[in-house]
């Protein structure tokens, strides 16, 4: 039904435009989603995809140079074991509602919500030579080496029972690099994706996720860049804020000072900005946490320009799921509401993942770690100090696909 659970934001409770007057950062300028469009992803994911706990360690707490209470988003515990599910749900189930809102209005379409999610519409029905008709099923095509792989083929397997009218399935087909680990690759068909392998090249994996999206009844949805998939990685920071509002025992929006996001593709980091200022303003600090050796987005905002890694860059880093670079969609964002992009050294992340392991008992992976290096480091104290009043900080702890005994081994000289 439309009533909202008991501790869930109803619309009417907060300001549904992603860019209030208000917030000044926001006004006169347009972006790739708005507020609504992560408000609605969040009623449309409800239900499959898990509200996510929020953690707190006192532990961890005294880490910080400066004292803090923190507030921890365990994406970790999300289905395929991260954010990304969020989106590559939002991004299948939008589609799957558009093809509806396209039929004609004499197509015989069921809506009912309970209808047999195992029965073949197409099955058996006489059609005439000359009816054109939508193709049998929706393949959804992207290209991922890890998480995003995962969250394709779960989202396109659950989102069954939710084809409606002339499409009888959805299929996810993923373009992997040869050489992506066994483990990532029997996530894939575990969840029940087809993988097409190439060779270990951006181009390779983009040009054969093109070509196969050019079929018809294909759907190519992008890690990071597709609307509909940062909107749905914006619905972490929708829970996050009513989770930690109710933990605080504040009925008032805005008991976080800041927010601390991982940024790769910038996916979550766009989807979640977008969120936050939509919800709290401008005064809720956001800052981006990257690998230093994973610069691209510190590197782009310092310099007010979009740029990639550095062509010398050898992309070596433990939080391998943040190789991925800022694009059209999540710069924009980045570069105009972000406040600061604080970079961490490899040694810091490993001890941050180890810590996180130790104390709060998740097994998260090092690319959630990089949000934890920063919150507890030497440079975000001394922007932030005690005097800046940013007291409760909300960290996103974004997965935990790791490999656990190769991870612990680089920890060993800690």
């Amino acid at each position: 039904g439309s009533q909202s659970p008991k501790g869930k934001l109803n619309e009417s409770d907060i300001k549904v435009d992603a860019r209030p007057t208000t917030s000044d950062t926001m006004s006169d300028k347009t972006y790739c989603i708005e507020l609504n469009d992560v408000l609605d992803a969040s009623k449309r994911i409800n239900g499959i995809a898990y509200r996510t706990p929020v953690l707190t360690s006192t532990y961890i707490n005294k880490q910080c140079v400066v004292p803090r209470s923190l507030f921890f988003k365990v994406e970790a515990m999300q289905r395929t074991g991260s954010f990304k599910f969020r989106g590559a749900l939002n991004a299948i189930l939008s589609h799957l509602e558009s093809t509806i809102d396209d039929q004609e209005p004499d197509d015989d379409v069921n809506l009912d919500a309970n209808a047999d999610a195992d029965t073949d519409i197409n099955a058996d029905t006489d059609i005439n030579a000359d009816t054109e008709i939508a193709p049998p099923t929706l393949d959804v095509i992207t290209h991922s080496s890890g998480n995003h792989a995962a969250a394709v083929s779960l989202a396109a397997k659950l989102a069954k029972p939710y084809v409606r009218g002339k499409i009888s399935g959805v299929t996810a087909t993923i373009v992997m690099p040869r050489n992506a680990p066994d483990i990532k690759k029997e996530a894939v068909h575990g969840f029940g994706g087809m993988i097409v392998e190439v060779d270990n090249t951006n181009e390779a994996r983009e040009e054969t996720a093109e070509y196969l999206s050019q079929e018809d009844g294909a759907l190519f949805v992008h890690p990071s860049e597709n609307p509909r998939v940062i909107a749905g990685q914006g619905t972490v920071c929708l829970e996050m804020v009513e989770q930690v509002t109710e933990m605080m025992g504040d009925k008032k929006l805005g008991t976080l000072d800041a927010v601390i996001i991982p940024v790769g593709g910038g996916g979550l980091a766009s989807g979640n900005t977008i969120a936050l200022r939509g919800l709290l303003g401008d005064k809720v600090k956001i800052i981006l946490a990257e690998p230093k050796e994973l610069d691209d987005a510190k590197r782009s905002k310092d310099a007010g320009e979009l740029l990639g890694h550095d062509k010398d860059n050898k992309l070596d880093s433990v939080a391998d799921g943040l190789k991925t670079t800022l694009g059209p969609n999540t710069w924009p964002i980045v570069r105009d509401l972000v406040d600061d992009i604080i970079t961490v050294s490899e040694s810091d992340i490993l001890k941050a993942t180890k810590l996180v392991w130790e104390k709060l008992k998740v097994v998260i992976e090092p690319s959630a770690g990089v949000g934890v290096a920063v919150v507890i480091g030497k440079e975000f104290a001394a922007k932030y100090p005690k005097s800046s009043g940013i007291k409760n900080v909300g960290v996103i702890l974004c997965g935990g696909n790791v490999d656990i005994l190769k991870t612990a081994d680089l920890m060993k000289d800690l």
